[in-house]
């Protein structure tokens, strides 16, 4: 098939365009390189079938696919807060432009959601029909409710005009090709340790979070794009909780690093918990994750490794 990846040059995007290229797919990979890198896709430019576009999805565009691989977007809090106004257009008109694309042509569209589309969950673990508990005036805003919106076009569009659609709800997804400086809980505590500088927890480190590995969650997605029938939306993450605070702890014992854990105020809206009900997505699509967390962080850190060896002055 002839697929479109939005946001084919992000840390997820970039996976993603690797496994649909080597099943023998076309894959256009479409990026405006705000928080994607070329870096991440040098190992896919010049192969067969493989193309890349500069572009920006808040503008429209006119192409020919069959699957539509909505991610675009940026997804870490240092990234949307940049520019607030800049992330909900995204999400937003990114949509419109993606579902117009895909009504004209008849292709599937599948919406890259998050688990923020929860909030600071009252309902824990989340389970799908959860509506969530989300500000929304405050600093995470612009990327909640903008996810939320996405959402909701979606679901309006399939009703409306027959799109056909999947919405999967991304969890926290960790693995090679995060950015050093996206200010994410795994990447920042692997560059803490690995610098042996401090590593910074917010509040008391009590919150929780779930981690999924990249390889699992594109296995997922690709499995919820070809499901029949079934449109979600449904979780894709890693039900294995922790809180931060040991999590911390473990990168330090991983890397064999001597940082020291520091504390820092908790930011705005920041969620107290953070754990998928997977349920779904293991009686509609087979799935859970498979990828030890020991095992991936073990590969997340020695990319950072070679990483920061490479752009040492």
């Amino acid at each position: 098939m002839r697929i479109l990846v939005t946001g084919g040059a992000g840390f997820i995007g970039s996976h993603l365009c690797e496994r649909l290229l080597g099943e023998g797919h076309e894959v256009l990979c479409l990026d405006n390189f705000f928080t994607g890198s070329k870096d991440n896709i040098a190992g896919l430019r010049g192969k067969p079938g493989f193309e890349l576009i500069r572009h920006d999805i808040t503008q429209p565009i006119l192409l020919e696919v069959d699957r539509i691989y909505n991610l675009a977007c940026p997804a870490s809090p240092i990234h949307y807060q940049y520019n607030p106004v800049k992330t909900i257009k995204t999400s937003v008109l990114g949509a419109i432009h993606m579902l117009g694309l895909a009504k004209r042509v008849r292709a599937r569209v599948l919406q890259a959601s998050t688990s923020e589309i929860y909030g600071d969950p009252q309902v824990h673990p989340q389970r799908e029909e959860y509506w969530g508990n989300v500000n929304p005036i405050g600093v995470r805003s612009c990327y909640d409710e903008g996810k939320r919106v996405a959402e909701t076009l979606m679901m309006d569009y399939h009703r409306q005009n027959g799109v056909d659609i999947r919405i999967v709800r991304i969890f926290n997804t960790y693995g090679p090709r995060m950015s050093v400086n996206d200010g994410r809980v795994v990447s920042n505590f692997i560059v803490q340790a690995l610098r042996g500088e401090d590593i910074t927890v917010y509040g008391d480190g009590s919150q929780t979070r779930s981690f999924c590995y990249v390889d699992d969650l594109v296995e997922g997605m690709v499995r919820m794009m070809e499901c029949p029938e079934f449109i979600g939306p449904v979780n894709l993450g890693n039900p294995c909780e922790t809180s931060i605070l040991e999590f911390a702890r473990r990168i330090i014992e991983l890397t064999g690093s001597p940082s020291q854990i520091v504390f820092k105020p908790l930011p705005s809206d920041d969620p107290r918990q953070r754990q998928p009900d997977i349920t779904l997505a293991g009686e509609k699509l087979g799935w859970k994750p498979q990828v030890p967390v020991e095992t991936g962080l073990q590969k997340t850190i020695d990319y950072f490794a070679a990483l920061l060896a490479h752009n040492r002055p």
